[in-house]
């Protein structure tokens, strides 16, 4: 097989296929997709023999909106032995170079749920008998591929691998969070899950560190201000509606009663721009490009909502719309975008300028 795998939100299956097949002709490997709604999961098959691992090693990962992980795909093994599943899969890796991780995976859909507790159980003799087949290292390894087996049914499962450096670090693509028990809502998860897929762990010290100055537009009940709080961090919450009391009772946040695309602060001291209110992209867009056009903060984190047809073309439009302000202004800025595990029919953008960020870590380490 020369094929790429992509794990994605169920429904979002086409919005894959669409961005693949236009990153990969940008790096001139040609191929067509092949969806099944609802699956959790798109293919795309290469014409060409290495085209899938130049791909895997090639096409950034983290550029990738719609995607929640991305593998070679090298076998599909079908009627499988109930009573000898780990033979097959040994076999399927005879070829690979020695993996440095093992994960047993199934498409994130209500149908595959029932095979995650065998995943789970299967996961320790498939690893026991990997590392003596010599196909897997001792210990677990960064500096050595990911072998990939996702099971799409109980004797049903794809064989593929991943580049560390070029792949989601999270079983399925998934971060685990648990959601705070003293969190005013359950938005709060889709800032968390921001913070770690966006932003270095190595970095959050200076980045998401108490002290710092967080505006959050559209904040009531506070899901999203709770995750600055608890970091430390003194918040403007801008909305007319109420905010939770636990969250006003922390003395670090200041609630103003105004409309979020209307509200500009005083000072140019704040450093987050928050937003997850509920708006045409285009005019989130349009504020967010205007927060940083006009210097009124230095890392932003919002939503964009996506209208039922075209969500790709959507996205792709409002990020070139954003890039387009932000090359017209001195600085060397990155845009990123994902949809992220608890976002549902949105994706999360991130926007932050590198020359500014490195003058604040100089500063920080000094």
């Amino acid at each position: 097989m020369n094929n790429l795998l992509f794990y994605c939100r169920p429904g979002f299956e086409k919005e894959i296929a669409a961005e693949i097949q236009d990153k990969a002709v940008a790096l001139e490997c040609f191929g067509f997709s092949r969806v099944k709604d609802n699956s959790g999961y798109a293919i795309f098959e290469c014409y060409e023999a290495a085209d899938a691992d130049k791909l895997a090693r090639r096409l950034p990962f983290r550029e990738l909106v719609f995607a929640r992980q991305m593998m070679v795909m090298t076998h599909e093994l079908t009627g499988m032995d109930l009573a000898d599943r780990i033979a097959p899969i040994i076999a399927a890796t005879a070829e690979y170079s020695v993996c440095g991780e093992v994960r047993v995976e199934t498409p994130d859909t209500n149908d595959a749920k029932e095979l995650t507790t065998f995943c789970r159980k299967f996961s320790v003799p498939l690893r026991q008998a990997l590392r003596a087949a010599g196909k897997l290292t001792k210990e677990e390894t960064h500096r050595r591929p990911v072998l990939h087996v996702l099971f799409l049914a109980n004797d049903h499962a794809v064989i593929g691998y991943s580049y560390t450096n070029n792949n989601s670090p999270f079983h399925m693509g998934i971060p685990r969070l648990k959601f705070p028990s003293d969190a005013p809502s359950r938005s709060t998860l889709k800032l968390e899950e921001a913070f770690h897929v966006f932003v270095p762990e190595d970095e959050w010290e200076v980045r998401l560190t108490s002290g710092l100055n967080a505006v959050d537009l559209g904040a009531s009940p506070g899901g999203w201000t709770y995750q600055l709080v608890r970091r430390g961090m003194m918040v403007s919450a801008v909305d007319n509606g109420p905010m939770a009391e636990s969250l006003m009772d922390s003395g670090q946040v200041k609630h103003i009663r105004d409309d979020g695309f209307r509200y500009r602060p005083s000072k140019k001291n704040t450093y987050w721009l928050v937003c997850d209110m509920v708006e045409k992209p285009a005019r989130v867009t349009h504020l967010i490009a205007s927060w940083f056009r006009d210097g009124l903060c230095e890392e932003a984190m919002f939503n964009l909502k996506l209208p039922m047809k075209r969500r790709y073309s959507e996205v792709e439009h409002n990020l070139e719309v954003l890039r387009e302000w932000l090359r017209e202004l001195e600085g060397d800025f990155v845009v990123q975008a994902k949809q992220l595990y608890h976002d549902r029919e949105e994706v999360t953008v991130h926007v932050y300028d590198l020359r500014q960020l490195a003058r604040r870590k100089s500063g920080a380490f000094q």
